[in-house]
């Protein structure tokens, strides 16, 4: 996503929720760091967005209405996710340098279980290829393994079956319903 997307992804995150209120900032934090208030999330979203050489994230787009958007990026950018022990014990001796990781999809209400995180995952697997990333990874909740319904809103890692469809192989896990996938970029 450039710097001219970002009214898009305002109307996309809107004012209600998870997305309005994180702004994806959870994951570039430690400790507390994020949950300060929605007003200054959402500026230090605008203001990583700004300063990027890179996309931070994908929107995908549906009627030239904006209906998705997956964060995506090298892991070494997600501060939370370099310093957990549990995701250190999966992934062993990486190479994080060149690994990227997808952490928050968002898929507009009336448009799920339409293909929207599907889609939104191949662009972040060729966006990823594209930058030189050795592989990427995500962390996934296995709806499987889940007892009772999941709701829309616990699916922001995203489901295991998107990431097997897409060719991501499950490397380990942090819980009995959160595997850690990986797919290798050298193929």
């Amino acid at each position: 996503m450039s710097p001219d997307r970002w009214d898009d992804l305002v109307a996309l995150f809107g004012t209600r929720g998870d997305p309005a209120w994180c702004w994806c900032q959870f994951f570039v934090t430690t400790g507390q760091g994020y949950s300060t208030d929605r007003a200054s999330n959402q500026e230090s979203l605008r203001a990583q967005v700004a300063a990027s050489e890179r996309p931070l994230g994908l929107l995908a787009y549906g009627g030239g209405v904006p209906i998705g958007w997956l964060a995506v990026g090298p892991l070494t950018s997600y501060d939370r996710l370099t310093s957990s022990r549990s995701l250190a014990a999966v992934r062993g001796d990486s190479d994080d340098e060149n690994v990227w990781r997808t952490t928050c999809f968002v898929v507009k209400v009336g448009h799920r279980r339409r293909g929207v995180a599907t889609a939104l995952l191949r662009a972040a697997v060729d966006l990823a290829r594209s930058h030189g990333a050795s592989a990427i990874e995500g962390h996934p909740i296995d709806v499987e393994a889940r007892t009772g319904k999941v709701g829309g809103s616990e699916l922001f890692h995203g489901a295991l079956s998107t990431f097997v469809a897409a060719g991501f192989e499950e490397i380990g896990r942090t819980g009995p319903t959160r595997p850690v996938v990986r797919l290798p970029l050298d193929r």
